[in-house]
Order: C-alpha cells, then sequence, then structure tokens
C-alpha cells in the first residue's frame, strides 16, 4: 500500500525571508569608529543580483525594487537545489 505525504500542515509555519545585499571584512578598529553617516563599502556591484536566503538556505536571486517606499525584491532566477 503506498502511503502519501501530506505537507499542508506546515504551509503555515512561519520562516525567516532575508536578502544578502553583499559583505565586508573591517577590522574591529573601524567597527568601533563607525558612527551614523559613516559608509560600508560591500563587496557587490551595485547592479550585481542579491542573494534570497529563507532561514539560512540560499533559495533565490533577484533585483532590488521599491515598492510604495519601501524595498523588495524581484526574482530572477530560482535555485534548482531547493
Amino acid at each position: 500500500m503506498s502511503q502519501t505525504t501530506d505537507l499542508s500542515i506546515l504551509l503555515d509555519v512561519p520562516v525567516e525571508v532575508s536578502v544578502q545585499l553583499g559583505s565586508c571584512q573591517l577590522p574591529m578598529r573601524e567597527v568601533l569608529n563607525l558612527t551614523t553617516g559613516s559608509i560600508v563599502q560591500l563587496d557587490k556591484v551595485a547592479d550585481a543580483p542579491v542573494d534570497l536566503h529563507v532561514n539560512t538556505k540560499l533559495v533565490a536571486r533577484g533585483e532590488v525594487v521599491v515598492v510604495e517606499n519601501r524595498f523588495g525584491i524581484k526574482i530572477t532566477e530560482l535555485l534548482t537545489s531547493l
């Protein structure tokens, strides 16, 4: 007899969705010197795709967009190994 798995119980479980715009490494001395107005240069160029993570897993890439004065992401690539 075949047993099917019903995943509907998981559909309302909250997960954290985050977008990584870029990153950098700074010496602690520079971190301690950050003030309001400081600029931290990231490792990605302005038009590079950003990474979309669900919990800590990379699931997609996309473009940053503005929707009603809020940032959003337009998905341009879904990763196949979800």
